[in-house]
């Protein structure tokens, strides 16, 4: 598979808005591995290998162990090796990048409002929704991960 196009290249004040979008991620309060978390999660949903590898790396950077990694696709039944927040997290990723199979339910909207409050409510779909603008640029342009 040949990767297409660079987006920044070809479409330089888009790629720009994305970047600025991704530095305010990169800036809020959201813990860091919380963040890659995320991303790790989306992109294996999404089928963005790019993603994927960079962001299984920088977790690691960040401290993650490799058992945690290699378990969040299959987090429901890893007990309790993910925390009650970190669970939440996850299902919110899911069900914001499968948006349209129903959207983000009532249940989990309340209990994240319950746990984490309205901000870091807030935060977390934008790292989410952040994640899921870089992996369609991933997947539709096949970018390829960089061992």
């Amino acid at each position: 598979m040949e990767t297409r196009f660079n987006m920044g290249v070809a479409e330089p004040a888009g790629y720009k808005a994305i970047l600025a979008l991704d530095s305010y991620v990169e800036g809020n309060p959201v813990p860091q591995l919380q963040k890659e978390m995320i991303r790790i999660r989306a992109s294996q949903i999404n089928g963005c290998a790019y993603c994927v590898n960079m962001h299984t790396n920088d977790a690691r950077k960040h401290g993650e162990i490799e058992q945690r990694i290699h378990l969040m696709s299959v987090w429901r039944e890893a007990g309790d090796i993910f925390t009650g927040e970190e669970q939440l997290i996850l299902e919110m990723t899911e069900q914001i990048t499968l948006i349209s199979q129903h959207g983000l339910s009532d249940r989990l909207y309340d209990k994240a409002i319950e746990l984490m409050g309205k901000e870091k409510t807030a935060q977390v779909i934008m790292t989410i929704i952040t994640i899921n603008v870089w992996n369609r640029i991933g997947v539709a342009l096949k970018m390829q991960p960089k061992l």
